[in-house]
């Protein structure tokens, strides 16, 4: 075999790989600001040259249909919610990122599925390079969250991590988080992208070689995007991004990535004093009680594959200012801004003198296009002083001529209406916002002959 002199490449462009001799501000290939780092220089050692034709060592291909697949079926984790995103449990093997903001609960939600895991009987190892054991027990008596099968080791360095696998012999390891922990084959501090880098490839493989299914916490960016190279996001099975405010209690979870699964579900859960709790039906999280108000109606949202009634509410007040105000919690401003247009234009609402208030129930955020008509209907009931009837909800997007037009999985989503008791819905089936209004007077008028009307 020959041999021949390299060099190695000096930097690397973290996002997309792009490679340069020269240090470079700027990546030339995907044009990225500050992602190029140093790899190293010049070696001068000849490495063998390798024969594109040399046969190579490992085990024989097998045709697709001789896999067995009966040797790595999913474990339920015990945490239902964290299964179901999952696409049903955790698969052998497998390597999942779980990044979010700091604060929302990603550390109590990791140690609840390695409770609930210990619990079933199987080995656990906690990993952790931002707290020391006793900060983690003090947690886990908090949340109830102590079992004699589940280990913890206050580590930053991968050997020792790696070290703790070997002595404890876990089926499952959680290592928290990934910024936190560096290898001694790669230069730099923990949390560099090369160190990143190193520690991901070094996890991934030791889950693929042992089938032991390895939990990662990642940290975020300030725009929500998980820190370190975008290669750590292709080296694992799986991306989970744990989000919610932290003004509230609700948190949900969903997968960006699963090789495994279906990237279409999202987990809800709720935080409290005694630890995080699954909430398998969120429905009445996002619903206020008691009797129908001017300026509210439900919409039904869709959370992944999970369809969600959220009721939006409206407060129109007169204006005394020279501009009026538009403050807006839970939904799209941009969006609101419009539907107010289109009211005055389209339906004779005028609403340009008037300080509009818009906000969802239980903080959750209601982003999408399906929120126009509910957003519009309650906008129109508080300007007219009207309440919705208490069986009636509304899904539908507005275009700028006032026509309403159909969203995704609208028989889900009525469906789910159904279940809950909205019996009658408002969309595409109106054609326009002026015939929804219409739709609604007459609902209104034979349900509360003595209420103001649409």
């Amino acid at each position: 075999m020959a041999s021949r002199r390299t060099t190695e490449v000096s930097f690397k462009c973290t996002e997309c790989g792009w490679t340069t001799l020269k240090w470079a501000g700027r990546c030339g290939e995907c044009q990225q600001w500050g992602t190029v780092v140093e790899l190293g220089i010049d070696t001068g050692i000849a490495k063998p040259r390798v024969s594109a034709l040399a046969p190579s060592a490992g085990r024989a291909a097998k045709p697709i249909t001789q896999i067995d697949t009966t040797e790595s079926p999913r474990r339920t984790s015990g945490v239902g919610e964290f299964d179901r995103v999952l696409g049903g449990g955790i698969v052998p093997g497998a390597a999942i990122l779980l990044s979010g903001e700091p604060g929302v609960g990603k550390s109590t939600l990791l140690l609840e599925v390695a409770a609930q895991s210990a619990r079933a009987g199987r080995r656990v190892l906690y990993a952790s390079g931002e707290e020391s054991p006793a900060q983690v027990r003090l947690r886990a008596e908090r949340t109830g969250a102590l079992h004699d099968e589940l280990f913890l080791a206050s580590e930053t360095d991968l050997a020792a991590i790696l070290g703790h696998i070997d002595d404890v012999q876990p089926e499952l390891v959680i290592v928290d988080s990934i910024q936190t922990v560096s290898s001694a084959m790669s230069e730099g501090a923990a949390g560099h992208p090369s160190q990143v880098r190193e520690v991901a490839a070094t996890l991934v493989r030791v889950a693929k070689e042992r089938g032991l299914p390895i939990i990662i916490v990642g940290h975020v960016t300030k725009d929500g995007q998980v820190a370190g190279p975008r290669l750590l996001e292709h080296l694992v099975d799986v991306v989970c991004q744990f989000e919610g405010d932290r003004q509230t209690s609700l948190r949900f979870i969903r997968a960006l990535k699963n090789r495994f699964g279906p990237t279409d579900d999202v987990g809800c859960f709720e935080m409290s004093g005694s630890g995080i709790i699954e909430v398998t039906d969120p429905s009445s999280l996002f619903l206020s009680r008691g009797l129908p108000e001017p300026g509210t109606c439900v919409a039904i949202a869709l959370e992944g594959r999970r369809a969600l009634p959220v009721e939006v509410q409206a407060l129109t007040v007169a204006s005394t200012g020279p501009a009026p105000r538009r403050i807006v919690h839970g939904v799209d401003a941009a969006r609101v801004a419009m539907v107010l247009a289109v009211l005055e234009r389209r339906a004779g609402i005028r609403t340009s003198s008037f300080d509009v208030y818009v906000s969802t129930v239980g903080g959750v955020r209601f982003t999408e296009p399906a929120a126009d008509l509910a957003i519009a209907i309650a906008v129109a009931g508080s300007v007219l002083n009207t309440a919705v009837p208490s069986d009636l909800a509304a899904i539908g997007e507005l275009s700028l001529a006032g026509e309403i037009r159909p969203v995704t999985q609208v028989s889900q989503r009525r469906a789910e209406g159904k279940r809950l008791g909205y019996e009658h819905l408002l969309d595409e089936r109106s054609k326009t916002l002026r015939g929804a209004l219409s739709d609604l007077r007459t609902r209104t008028r034979g349900s509360e002959p003595q209420a103001p009307q649409f």
